[in-house]
């Protein structure tokens, strides 16, 4: 047993060898030794104090891995003899440890212990560590007190169910701690666990209430920490800001103050420093309205952000620098910029700007450049927040940040091109609209500054960020000037790469030129020659390394410019491109992962595909490889605790997200963008491919399912879910069975990911992409088990939907309400609506697929249903809920009628109601019921006509807001007229129905009036021809009217029938001459137009 124990400790050192070879093979080593084993080495190991330090300390590391990671495969399978020795020696050992290093590292595993040992009725199956709290934070032995607090910080969940018993005891015990004035150690620990027990407990009001009084004590030891050159404490405080802060409510106030006093203090370290300011940044964040109510703070916490963003330094090789460094995220001037940008996102315009506005004013028009710098970011960083605001004094501001394009320094003009650049994108399309003359040469004139390459590459930055979000309209009397001076300089600084290898303003110029080309499309077209040639060239031979960002973006740039100006024009080189593509494609095995060529080649080859057409087919398998590839990168995690955590940076490309309970989980974010990218153009071929993909089907498929559940990246879910049921088409060309093969694959994942997706834009996608795949599939696609768990999730989301409203309703209610958490509630209630409305497309795709076989299964959300009609609820609610029923009627009847107790007294009633949108719901159900109804509903068909003719001669019904609604009215009276002619005197409405027409918004609803209309014409209806035809100019006006409004489609059925009547009209001689004369030129044109393409 010496002897392996012997070997044991050789292994343990040679996990901590520098040499690669001898630590890989001690890893597998130790993976091979069972887990029994294992842990009577490590705690040998660990209580051995002859054994070396670190050898001891790698032991304790391994150990608290062991029971975080593989508890349920190791403790429990112990004797219990051995448990309990385990349990023994850790507080053995913790009672006995010299090394105070090993003594905490004990701790740390008493902790994890204890935390899997806490039962499912929440009893600590470990009694002796609570008895060992108790006797230790009382004990004379400081050594001990700190291991008390120690583990209680580390696990403040340790006393279970019993919480609650000794919650007075806990509170007295921290509370003595946090004053024990004569040792720092316990104080500071003391608070950390304090405010652990607070952040264990955030949902518990009375807890929180209650140590309410600890807060003081808590701030004092942040104080006193801080000035130790220990930031833990002040860590902690941001953990309440952020998870609980109406915990700090009670005495905000000497938060607040104690928070800025830190900020402002120059003696302390940047770090220290910038976590003061967080303090108050994610309040703002996460308690705007409590902190609104203490502006004096705010007003005082913001020259504190802009001081900071003034600590620059001068750097001599600035201007000339070729490379853009990455921005150093530990410098008070990133952390001030940050700060600004999101307590102006936090707390408002209205807030901010009167709190910033006149520093910003003073600063810019200090003589040092830093302040003019600083005051020019700033304005940059408040934009987002201040929208509404800064958009009335917009003119003044920009007519302000212009004039420091021609500042003497720098590094002011690039602030200031930053501002510009910012704004363009921030207040776009106004922007664009408001300055375009102004802001255009500006930036052109500052684009020709030779000597500050910095300064130039910048302005191109911000002349992409104009052009990206700039009409067309807008751009194109610009074109030429614009073109002619991105010309110029991608001459000049393409001989500069060849004599002096620098290439930083070529690379952004090279990005402004697509963006022209992007925005100016096929107007593009006569400067095509005059670039095509030297982006080749840079293609071609811009293959060194330090290229490699300049070639990405040139192929960027080549296939934006193509996709610009079409097929026609672009085919001359699109063979020459093919092959350079295809030259970097292939040489891609030696491409570097983090090769930036490799994310603009995949968007390239998506652009060329939209480009080439089906011609793009012949390309597959040489862009496939490496795109499925990209697409399956899978990123690098770990689930960490605090300690792990401090030996991993976020430098290093590491994001964390606090779990709670000293957890951690861990994410390298390197290649998630470009897995993204990847997996969005995967949904592009499959788009415009269709069956040319097909063969690619499987392969992309099996990616792609599993990929609904990958919560690293938004944007990967959603090309996954878009990606369904575009595959399901491709893959028709192979049969029934092979597309029923694939539905059965992503069925389930695609239910499931309705049921368990958190983010509401990606599920909103998924809900699309699931009503998309039912309607092509068709009836019988769901089991008995999906349709259950589907019903379950429907049921769900519509409970969600209610609960979420009563929330809303209670924060309303809440002492910190104000307009701008309205303004919150709001957002948060259009995003509910938004869900609401894809819960509508799925039913809407089982009722068209289904019919009324569906109806057993709907009864069981039906009640749900019924309640989104009810008078009281918002018309948003109203409004889904009526299209839900009206589908049932639509795709249901005659079965439908069963529900009409439910339905259809609200929906006769909501023909009148004040909501426009909820009248439009309303009245679509009046005509469905007409058109697909039965017997049963004639009645009701009779009672809505008086209701909808009053709303379409209401006053106001053409407005904007209104059009919809009538239109809908409109349509409705003309299918009872026509599908139920005996529920209405239609000699009396008919006169009063064409003058109605004809429908210009509701183009659906427009197709229905056109088709009644030529039913009307060609049975020869006396009062829509008139006596003699008298009336048949008004029918040309009508027809005419809908053709140059484009409410009938050259391919729509009807469009055949109108162009017919027409016909017969053109040989009568002087009436087709009085039909005519009587229209505009473009409705003359209009008919013409009709005659020839129908």
């Amino acid at each position: 047993m010496a002897e392996q124990q012997q070997q044991f400790y050789l292994l343990l050192s040679n996990l901590l060898s520098p040499d690669n070879v001898v630590r890989k093979q001690a890893e597998e080593a130790y993976e091979n030794i069972s887990g029994q084993s294992k842990v009577t080495f490590l705690l040998q190991a660990l209580r051995n104090s002859a054994a070396a330090e670190e050898v001891r300390q790698m032991a304790a590391v391994l150990m608290r891995r062991m029971l975080s990671a593989s508890f349920d495969e190791v403790f429990p399978s112990l004797a219990p003899d051995v448990q309990n020795a385990v349990k023994g020696e850790l507080l053995l050992g913790i009672q006995m440890e010299g090394s105070s290093n090993i003594r905490k590292k004990t701790c740390d595993i008493a902790a994890e212990l204890s935390r899997n040992l806490i039962d499912d009725d929440g009893n600590n199956q470990w009694p002796e560590i609570l008895k060992f709290l108790f006797e230790s934070v009382s004990s004379q032995n400081v050594a001990l007190r700190e291991a008390a607090l120690h583990i209680f910080w580390n696990f403040p969940g340790i006393f279970g169910n019993q919480q609650q018993h000794y919650l007075d005891v806990i509170k007295r015990m921290l509370l003595q701690c946090m004053q024990d004035q004569e040792n720092s150690t316990i104080r500071m620990l003391a608070a950390r666990a304090a405010a652990a027990f607070v952040l264990a407990n955030e949902n518990n009001t009375p807890l929180q209430k209650h140590f309410a009084d600890m807060l003081p004590s808590i701030l004092q030891a942040v104080n006193d920490s801080c000035y130790q050159n220990d930031d833990s404490v002040l860590k902690s405080l941001v953990e309440l800001a952020d998870t609980a802060p109406k915990y700090l409510r009670p005495h905000l106030e000497p938060t607040l103050t104690l928070s800025l006093k830190l900020c402002a203090d120059t003696t302390l370290q940047n770090m220290q420093r910038q976590l003061a300011l967080e303090v108050i940044v994610t309040l703002s964040e996460t308690a705007s309205a409590m902190l609104r109510k203490h502006s004096n703070i705010v007003s005082q916490a913001i020259p504190q952000m802009l001081a900071m963003m003034v600590d620059l330094e001068n750097d001599e090789n600035w201007s000339n620098s070729d490379e853009l460094e990455d921005d150093d995220f530990d410098s008070n001037a990133v952390a001030g910029e940050s700060a600004l940008d999101r307590i102006a996102c936090g707390l408002g315009g209205k807030v901010v700007l009167p709190l910033i506005k006149e520093h910003i004013m003073q600063m810019l028009q200090n003589p040092d450049w830093k302040y003019r710098h600083a005051g020019l970011m700033a304005l940059s960083a408040i934009g987002e927040g201040c929208h509404q605001q800064m958009e009335g004094i917009l003119n003044e501001i920009v007519n302000f940040v212009l004039l420091f394009l021609q500042d003497p320094h720098p590094r002011v003009r690039y602030a200031a091109c930053n501002a510009i650049g910012q704004m363009a994108t921030d207040f776009a399309p106004t922007f664009q609209r408001k300055f375009h003359d102004k802001v255009i040469s500006a930036l052109l004139q500052t684009m020709e500054d030779q000597t500050n390459p910095r300064v130039q590459a910048h302005a191109a930055a911000a002349l992409i960020n104009f052009t990206e979000d700039c009409p067309k309209s807008l751009l194109l009397p610009y074109l030429d000037n614009l073109v002619n001076h991105l010309h110029v300089i991608m001459v000049a600084k393409l001989q500069e790469l060849v004599q002096k290898g620098t290439k930083l303003v070529l690379e952004q110029v090279v990005t402004s030129i697509a963006s022209v080309a992007d925005t100016a499309e096929e107007k593009f077209v006569p400067y095509y020659d005059l670039f095509m040639p030297s982006l080749k060239h840079i293609v071609e031979n811009g293959v060194q390394k330090e290229l490699r960002l300049l070639r990405g973006k040139t192929i960027e740039c080549i296939s934006l410019i193509g996709l610009a100006v079409g097929k026609d024009k672009f085919m001359q080189d699109a063979s020459d491109v093919m092959q350079l593509l295809l030259k970097t494609q292939t040489d891609s095995s030696e491409l570097e992962d983090d090769d930036p060529q490799i994310s603009y080649m995949i968007s390239a080859w998506a652009r060329m595909c939209k480009i080439l057409g089906k011609e793009f087919q012949q390309y597959l398998p040489v862009v496939m490889g490496p795109l499925m590839k990209t697409a399956s990168i899978k990123p690098e995690v770990a689930l960490l605790d605090t300690q792990d955590m401090e030996s991993m940076s976020e430098d290093d490309g590491w994001e964390f997200v606090n779990l709670g309970d000293q957890q951690s989980f861990g994410i390298k974010t390197a290649g998630l963008e470009e897995k993204a990218t990847a997996c969005q153009m995967l949904v592009c071929y499959a788009k415009e491919l269709k069956e040319g993909f097909a063969e690619y089907t499987e392969q992309v498929v099996k990616l792609m399912v599993p990929l609904l559940k990958f919560y690293f990246h938004d944007g990967v879910r959603v090309a996954a879910a878009e990606s369904m049921p575009l595959l399901l088409e491709c893959a028709r060309v192979q049969g029934p069975e092979y597309v029923t093969q694939m539905w059965h694959f992503m069925c389930d994942s695609l239910i499931k990911g309705i049921g368990t997706e958190p983010d509401s834009d990606v599920l909103s996608e998924i809900m699309h992409s699931f009503a998309k795949c039912i309607e092509l599939m068709g009836e019988g696609c769901l089991n008995k088990e999906h349709l259950e768990e589907l019903g379950n999730i429907m049921k769900g989301k519509l409970e969600e939907h209610f609960k979420n409203q009563e929330l809303r309703q209670a924060k309303r209610q809440d002492e910190d309400y104000d307009e701008q958490v309205e303004e919150n509630l709001q957002d948060e209630d259009d995003s509910d609506v938004y869900i609401l409305t894809k819960i509508s497309d799925i039913l809407h795709s089982m009722f068209s697929c289904y019919k009324d076989k569906v109806l057993p299964w709907f009864e069981q959300i039906l009640p749900l249903i019924v309640n989104l009609i009810c008078p009281h609820r918002p018309w948003a609610d109203k409004q889904w809920g009526l299209c839900i029923f009206d589908d049932v009627i639509e795709h249901c009847s005659p079965t439908s009628f069963k529900y009409a107790e439910y339905f259809l007294r609200p929906m006769l009633q909501y023909i009148c109601d004040n909501s426009p949108e909820v009248r439009q719901a309303a009245a679509y159900g009046v005509g469905v019921m007409a058109q697909f109804g039965g017997e049963n509903y004639r009645p009701f068909c009779t009672e809505a006509i008086p209701l909808l003719v009053g709303v379409i001669q209401m006053e106001g019904s053409r407005t904007k807001e209104n059009i919809n609604a009538t239109e809908n009215c409109i349509s409705a009276v003309g299918k009872v007229m026509k599908c139920r002619p005996e529920c209405v005197n239609v000699n009396e409405i008919l006169p009063h129905w064409l003058s109605w027409l004809p429908l210009h918004e509701d183009k659906e609803e427009a197709v229905h009036t056109f088709s009644y209309l030529c039913d009307l014409i060609e049975s020869n209806n006396p009062i829509v021809l008139g006596p003699n035809n008298s009336s048949l100019p008004r029918v040309f006006a009508i027809i005419a009217d809908g053709l140059t409004n484009e409410a009938i489609k050259n391919e729509d059925a009807c469009s055949k029938r109108l162009a017919n009547v027409i016909r017969q009209v053109q040989g009568s001689g002087g009436l087709w001459t009085e039909c005519m004369t009587s229209l505009n030129e473009a409705q003359q044109a209009a008919i013409q137009n009709l005659l020839n393409s129908a």
